[in-house]
């Protein structure tokens, strides 16, 4: 029997349940945001898919994460996230003080351009 998580609801369970609602919290936003993209379980953690990879969540001991997977994305929104813990195409985030949905919705978009265009251009 395997470990890995074969849906966002398995990923979730053993997650602390302030992980667990800031998750959830912002799994709603991104299918908010991104009404027809294709939830899966992408290299063990939760992720979603529309014209290619859109973006991914997970959580560590320490805080949760909102994997934008796309530096160019990040970079465009470098002042939306001043002061966040960021990385190339990561935000860290703790559960007591989630992403603001305007901003996660923004970002989301974003990607969804972003992925359009690469279809587009092949």
């Amino acid at each position: 029997m395997s470990d890995i998580a074969q849906t966002t609801l398995d990923f979730l369970a053993p997650l602390p349940v302030e992980q667990q609602q800031a998750l959830l919290a912002l799994r709603a936003e991104i299918r908010h945001a991104a009404p027809d993209a294709e939830e899966y379980i992408g290299y063990g953690i939760p992720a979603f898919r529309q014209d290619g990879a859109l973006v991914s969540f997970g959580a560590t001991r320490n805080h949760c994460a909102f994997y934008v997977q796309s530096p160019a994305v990040m970079e465009i929104f470098a002042d939306a996230l001043k002061g966040m813990d960021t990385s190339k195409g990561t935000i860290r985030f703790q559960p007591s003080q989630p992403l603001p949905a305007e901003l996660v919705h923004r970002l989301v978009r974003a990607r969804l351009a972003e992925n359009a265009a690469r279809k587009a251009s092949r």
